[in-house]
């Protein structure tokens, strides 16, 4: 009697350890959706980046410019404390976790610029920019919209575009987009329930 209690006592014990804050990846919001896929852009160094280049970890992805005067900086500014809060309280899934910043402004956000904008967030936040092409294949795999906006007297311009900041698994498969519209704390906890 008491094994059999033990035992089911342990099946119970497993079938909450996913628990309903940790649903299985199957569950994920964006499971089976298509959206990401491989790319050939430029990083701050100048060399090539593929999407394959990160796989076998977490990804987070977002488009944007550097030159975004609000939402980009504020959409990346709460995925990075994001996931600073998520690295306080799980280094070691968050050490699996790559934020990736992608432009869609490659006519003024060089290597260089891309480079300078994700250091400015965070030192493990890679920049990418590339050709207008490349850049427009990226966005169309990944279902961004992005449009360049008229110029102004002076050259300047704004991009209107999609904020979506997406998690991927280690797979490079769409699990979920991360709450930035509601803060780090959010995003902190959607990691929390989908990397493992």
């Amino acid at each position: 009697m008491f094994r059999f209690l033990s035992a089911a006592l342990l099946l119970i014990c497993a079938a909450c350890s996913s628990g309903p804050d940790r649903p299985p990846l199957d569950q994920a919001p964006l499971h089976g959706a298509s959206i990401g896929g491989d790319f050939a852009l430029t990083g701050a160094d100048g060399e090539t980046v593929r999407w394959s280049d990160f796989a076998g970890q977490w990804r987070i992805v977002y488009f944007g410019y550097a030159y975004c005067p609000d939402i980009c900086p504020t959409d990346v500014q709460r995925m990075t404390q994001g996931l600073a809060q998520f690295a306080s309280e799980r280094p070691e899934l968050a050490e699996q976790v790559q934020p990736i910043f992608i432009t869609i402004d490659p006519e003024r956000d060089t290597p260089e610029v891309v480079g300078e904008f994700a250091a400015a967030f965070s030192g493990r936040l890679i920049g990418l920019t590339g050709t207008p092409d490349r850049i427009a294949e990226a966005a169309k795999a990944f279902g961004v919209y992005y449009e360049k906006g008229e110029e102004t007297g002076d050259g300047a311009y704004l991009v209107d575009h999609s904020n979506i900041t997406y998690l991927f698994d280690p797979q490079g498969a769409p699990i979920a987009m991360l709450p930035t519209d509601r803060g780090a704390q959010a995003v902190a906890a959607e990691l929390a329930k989908w990397v493992r």
